[in-house]
């Protein structure tokens, strides 16, 4: 209100970074890792500026009221996907160099633990397991720091993290990205080869498809790849002036899918040569970073 700069305004807004980073990891969802953010830096500036000054470390209060605030968040998913149509599937992420990505999005750090296959594991925990993970061991925090922000002793939060990554070894073969199957796959798609599909599918691959009831999905996941490589050669056939590209998909191989105002964003995962998992984001509500301009 007197005009004189913030001390440490700077330090603070550097943190919007690794708050973004963290929050979508933790929750999967660019949109909802926004409002984290947001809400916390609104909390921040709710305080008088003596309480701001007698915060030593502003960067670490920040990284705490977010990973609380993402830790209740995960505490209601299960409510709020009771409620969601169909399958849900962790909004998908343009490579950082796409200069059409709106800020904030073009700032997510892409490496493996932002993989679809990472987000999906991901899901599968507890919400203070995923927490206690992604920030010992992702972000690197001590669990002495992890203990404040979980709400459990040191001890029970290298519990949580361990039983985490348990689950990350049972659930993930670390498999490298192969562009060429996709690109394989979008020539096969494109002209409706059915046999072309099924020689780039493992036996059991499993395609899972994300509309939210705002668009048409498959609200079960399809298993197999006679049945899979019959599905997406049937979508070829609906969309006939469809444009299909490959992009880099929360950094790795994929390919969009745009007629008119619709798009599919297709992420893969692969065991050899073979494709295992195709994850198809189709909600519109989760694309806002796909669209042009």
């Amino acid at each position: 209100m007197s005009g004189q700069p913030e001390p440490g305004l700077d330090v603070i807004m550097s943190e919007r970074r690794q708050l973004i980073n963290l929050a979508y990891r933790l929750l999967g969802s660019l949109a909802e890792a926004e409002d984290v953010v947001q809400e916390t830096y609104a909390r921040w500036y709710a305080m008088t500026r003596a309480q701001q000054e007698a915060i030593e470390t502003p960067g670490a209060w920040l990284t705490k009221v977010a990973s609380r605030i993402c830790l209740d968040l995960l505490g209601s998913a299960r409510a709020r996907r009771e409620r969601y149509v169909g399958e849900w599937l962790p909004e998908p992420l343009p490579e950082r160099t796409d200069v059409s990505v709106a800020d904030p999005a073009d700032r997510v750090t892409l490496d493996e633990s932002i993989s679809m296959a990472f987000l999906v594991m991901l899901d599968s925990m507890t919400p203070a397991e995923r927490v206690a993970f992604i920030l010992h061991d992702v972000f690197r925090y001590p669990f002495k720091e992890v203990a404040d922000i979980v709400g459990r002793t040191p001890a029970a939060c290298r519990q949580l993290a361990s039983s985490a990554r348990r689950r990350v070894r049972e659930g993930r073969t670390p498999t490298e990205p192969r562009a060429d199957l996709v690109r394989e796959f979008k020539r096969a798609w494109e002209s409706q080869d059915i046999n072309a599909l099924i020689g780039l599918l493992d036996p059991d691959v499993t395609a899972v498809g994300d509309g939210g009831g705002l668009v048409n999905a498959a609200l079960r996941p399809v298993t197999g790849r006679d049945q899979v490589a019959d599905y997406f050669a049937m979508l070829s056939g609906l969309a006939t002036h469809a444009t299909i590209e490959e992009r880099l998909v929360n950094g790795r191989p994929g390919l969009v899918s745009r007629q008119d105002d619709d798009i599919t964003v297709l992420a893969f995962d692969f065991v050899g040569d073979r494709i295992t998992r195709i994850w198809a984001v189709r909600n519109p509500e989760k694309l806002r970073p796909w669209l042009p301009g």
